[in-house]
């Protein structure tokens, strides 16, 4: 992974309304939220820049101006606007960096913006392949989860699932597979339907070509947080301010 890993790059998603997080992102962004006094789009920020990545792309929409503060604290950091996340799902944000993702020189991680990352070490995992970060939930889970064949890799990226690992909204591919990922983003981007694609769906449509594992991690090391009640869960100074 010699190449890949010299010369990888990462996306932060960050174009979302965050509506389940209101009122906290009526005038806020959510990955702007400070989970103990640090922003959760720093949080993950701070674990790609220990693992040595300079080259970030902040692909932004919802009051995307209050972003801009973090091209100056960090450098190689950049921020792409995505000027179609009110009328188009999430493909639109990688749809955004398209043509960064196509010239990519190694490998890249796509990362969900509002996430709270204690343990800055589990952005330091070397994948062999392309990968999702996932925890595995025993019981129904409604949210992303994955379907694996006998050799560990995945048949299925979709909602709901019986005891399945489920998706921390953090991924990593290869240099081959994001350039080859792109070009899919591209072919979907347009045709009908296309408002309502989760990015991760192209990926769902295409395992064939996309070979992709699932690397666990541990419980609390990547932590989603979608509501003002998880949110005080997990950062009790918010308590009293919800």
């Amino acid at each position: 992974m010699g190449e890949d890993k010299k010369n990888e790059i990462a996306v932060l998603m960050a174009a979302g309304l965050g509506s389940r997080m209101r009122p906290l992102t009526e005038n806020m962004p959510k990955p702007l939220i400070a989970v103990h006094g640090v922003p959760m789009i720093e949080t993950v920020i701070k674990a790609l820049k220990k693992r040595g990545i300079s080259g970030i792309y902040v692909v932004t929409g919802y009051l995307g101006e209050q972003f801009a503060y973090l091209e100056e604290k960090y450098p190689g950091l950049k921020t792409v606007e995505n000027k179609y996340y009110e009328t188009v799902n999430n493909i639109s944000s990688v749809y955004a960096v398209c043509d960064i993702l196509a010239a990519a020189e190694g490998g890249c991680f796509i990362c969900e913006a509002d996430l709270y990352i204690s343990d800055p070490a589990v952005l330091s995992y070397e994948p062999e392949s392309s990968c999702y970060f996932a925890k595995y939930v025993e019981g129904h889970s409604d949210d992303w989860v994955f379907d694996l064949d006998d050799e560990g890799f995945i048949t299925r990226v979709g909602k709901c699932g019986d005891d399945a690992f489920n998706m921390e909204g953090i991924s990593y591919f290869t240099n081959k597979d994001i350039r080859l990922l792109a070009e899919l983003v591209r072919e979907a981007y347009g045709k009908e339907g296309y408002e309502e694609l989760f990015w991760d769906e192209v990926v769902d449509a295409n395992l064939d070509r996309l070979r992709l594992r699932v690397h666990e991690t541990g419980r609390e090391q990547i932590v989603e947080i979608d509501t003002p009640e998880e949110l005080a869960a997990v950062a009790p100074e918010w308590r009293k301010r919800i």
